[in-house]
């Protein structure tokens, strides 16, 4: 039956079996046959009215009484549904094939804009500017009414937000915040401290008027709870739990012990806050959280070696977040071009990293819809077909920020190919300029940042916390405009499966999705949604 419903359009996934047949079910069939039966034989008859088909019409009928007698219950689903329906656009990584078909055109292709310096379309009397500091109070810090002790968890930028809302409770509370503590977390396994990633002093002085902020919790109030911080009680709060909720629940507890916990914090505060509240979240984010001395050094070093690199075009650079370690190749449960060894690979990775999740009964993987849908991380040789494509030629200086990408050799080859000029933090710093870095997956993960911050042009290619934040940041830095190419891959997916596209209808689809991102390079937030992706209008006016 799994052939029937996909024949008449219905929803039955590929490989799945057909009930087994019953009595009723075989009456229903007998019945659907005699009446598609009659209709054959009502056809034929029109047929044979008109003059001209009386010799079609004996293999009309044989082919009719054919299909009508074959037992379509007896053929496996996966067999029959490859014979009757092809796979739907997307669904599938041709990528390859069509970059060898397509790699004549780009090569040819000399005639197109300066993507570079045409692709943003800014008004200059919207440009915006910084506006938060007029909501926060002037008035000084009244007495505190206590500690409020903190635990960051996840990587970089989940640290980040953690400790800007930690900021913004400690305001609501008004209470002397604990430089947060970092979980060390199982997948990111990076024991840095906050001193580490971010600089300390800075972060202190330029809260000094607003919250309050010390290195460690006073000797006289440990001793309170027997020198153990984990004594301390302990607040659970929900996820994006709102102002009154601190002040009725957190408030009193704060007041009555002296210091309270919210461990772990992350996602604690509601997204719509007061302004005041809001002002000191942009305060946090933008203007005290400095990076390390020592991140600063080399990633500004960085910079320049990429500004640099790009003289050609003025300085002016591309970075590219490129999600495609193993460990994202395998959560997504996308695949490629590697066969079985890739089978194998993604199974075991999947499994050491989540253990016994994707083999739970009822659970299933489907890849090809997976693609349809966008869940796919881009490969490094898409994201150069895409570029090239928006016109972005083999003199354009490329930035790649990622962890170590699955198959390395194999999958950076061809975007290389495309884009001769494209560093990598290993290829700009020396190996004893990273060294002390190595092994500590956030102080890397801040020199990407740093780097990908300056580009004229930045590409997410999957998501996360890092292009959440950087998106927000460049939004920031560059008048309200993020200069970000986030591409509907629901669309991106349908060129890439299409074999027989030409060029210059690849040119004019990738186009189209440049100009998507740029129609949502400003964008105003939404009242659930993020401060740190959408900086306007809360911490940006226009002027």
């Amino acid at each position: 039956m799994a052939v029937q419903r996909m024949v008449n359009g219905g929803g039955g996934s590929i490989g799945e079996k057909s009930p087994s047949s019953s009595p009723r079910a075989g009456r229903k069939k007998s019945s659907a046959g005699r009446a598609t039966e009659r209709w054959l034989y009502g056809a034929l008859a029109a047929v044979l009215r008109r003059r001209g088909w009386l010799l079609a019409a004996p293999l009309l009928y044989v082919t009719a009484m054919l299909l009508l007698s074959w037992d379509l219950e007896g053929v496996p689903g996966r067999v029959s549904v490859s014979v009757l329906r092809r796979q739907p656009p997307g669904s599938l990584y041709r990528s390859p094939q069509l970059f060898q078909k397509l790699w004549p055109f780009m090569q040819a292709d000399v005639n197109h804009s300066n993507a570079m310096t045409t692709a943003w379309h800014q008004k200059a009397n919207h440009r915006w500017k910084p506006c938060f500091r007029k909501k926060l109070s002037q008035a000084g810090l009244p007495p505190s009414n206590g500690f409020l002790i903190i635990e960051a968890n996840g990587g970089l930028n989940q640290q980040r937000l953690s400790i800007c809302d930690a900021v913004a409770v400690a305001g609501i509370l008004n209470a002397t915040l604990v430089i947060p503590t970092f979980h060390l977390n199982s997948v990111w396994r990076d024991s840095s401290k906050f001193g580490d990633i971010f600089d300390e002093d800075h972060f202190i002085e330029t809260l000094r008027d607003h919250v309050k902020v010390v290195r460690e919790l006073p000797e006289e109030i440990l001793q309170r709870f027997d020198n153990n911080i984990s004594s301390i009680v302990n607040m659970r709060t929900k996820a994006l739990s709102s102002k009154s909720y601190y002040l009725q629940k957190a408030l009193p507890k704060l007041q009555e012990l002296g210091a309270i916990r919210i461990a772990p914090f992350s996602n604690r505060l509601a997204q719509s806050v007061p302004s005041n509240i809001q002002a000191l979240r942009c305060l946090s984010n933008f203007e005290a959280l400095q990076f390390s001395e020592p991140i600063r050094v080399l990633a500004e070093s960085m910079v320049q070696r990429m500004l640099k690199n790009s003289s050609a075009s003025g300085g002016k650079y591309v970075s590219v977040h490129l999600r495609f370690e193993e460990d994202m190749v395998a959560f997504s449960c996308c695949t490629y071009d590697g066969g079985q060894k890739e089978k194998e690979e993604m199974d075991k990775a999947r499994e050491r990293s989540w253990r016994g999740k994707f083999n739970r009964p009822g659970r299933k993987i489907n890849p090809e819809k997976n693609r349809r849908d966008g869940k796919c991380p881009l490969t490094p040789l898409e994201v150069g077909m895409m570029l090239r494509g928006m016109g972005f030629d083999n003199t354009t200086s490329i930035y790649v920020a990622s962890g170590k990408i699955y198959n390395s050799e194999k999958y950076m080859a061809p975007l290389r190919q495309l884009f001769p000029l494209l560093d990598t933090k290993d290829t700009l710093a020396s190996p004893e300029e990273l060294a002390q870095f190595q092994g500590y997956s956030s102080r890397l993960a801040a020199l990407d940042y740093t780097v990908c911050a300056r580009s004229e042009v930045f590409i997410t290619t999957q998501g996360g916390n890092f292009p959440h934040f950087l998106i927000g940041h460049r939004r920031f830095l560059y008048g309200g405009h993020s200069k970000t190419i986030k591409p509907d891959k629901k669309r991106l997916v349908l060129s890439f499966d299409n074999l027989d596209i030409r060029w210059d209808k690849f040119n004019r689809n990738m186009l189209e999705i440049l100009h998507h991102s740029d129609m949502k390079g400003v964008e105003m937030r939404k009242p659930n949604a993020s401060l740190y992706m959408f900086p306007m209008p809360d911490c940006m006016c226009t002027h």
